[in-house]
């Protein structure tokens, strides 16, 4: 049996605490920004967001745990980290998991006034270099491209949830 990585476990368990984190903030989020009246949009697909990175930690966490950090990859997905930080500084209470339209102005500054959607930029680039972390290129490819084609939906329904504000931009 392969020898356990403490930096593989620290590895895989800050994947898992900063996901459920993040749950846990979004659902916050969603409650406070529902509350001054804004609106929930395709939350049809939501479900299957939530399944596929669910999928994504468990295999992960099934195939990754007896692997060796890559360590060139390791920096690359520690560099994210502070794109991430900077998303979610920047966004504050309207970062969400869901798509939850307040009738103001959409936030223009940090990251967002360079790209448009940001945060995908990022999710993207997790759902690949995770595994690649772990010498997981099989799984950083499969579901790459199923990640892919849920961004394919969520982005569409995104922008047709915020078109009325992207008009005064």
């Amino acid at each position: 049996m392969p020898e356990l990585s403490l930096l593989t476990i620290m590895f895989l368990i800050f994947i898992v605490c900063q996901r459920l984190g993040e749950l846990f903030i979004a659902r916050q989020n969603t409650a406070a920004l529902l509350e001054k009246g804004a609106v929930e949009h395709g939350a049809w697909h939501y479900p299957f967001m939530v399944t596929l990175h669910t999928f994504w930690v468990l295999a992960l966490l099934l195939a990754g745990h007896v692997q060796e950090v890559n360590y060139f990859w390791f920096a690359i997905f520690a560099v994210l980290q502070f794109f991430r930080l900077w998303i979610l500084i920047t966004l504050g209470e309207r970062w969400t998991t869901r798509i939850i339209v307040l009738d103001e102005p959409l936030v223009l500054e940090g990251p967002f006034k360079y790209f448009k959607h940001p945060n995908y930029m990022l999710v993207v680039a997790e759902i690949f270099v995770a595994p690649m972390v772990l010498g997981l290129w099989q799984m950083a490819i499969v579901f790459s491209i199923l990640n892919a084609a849920m961004l394919f939906i969520r982005i569409r329904e995104e922008e047709k949830a915020l078109s009325h504000l992207r008009i005064s931009e």
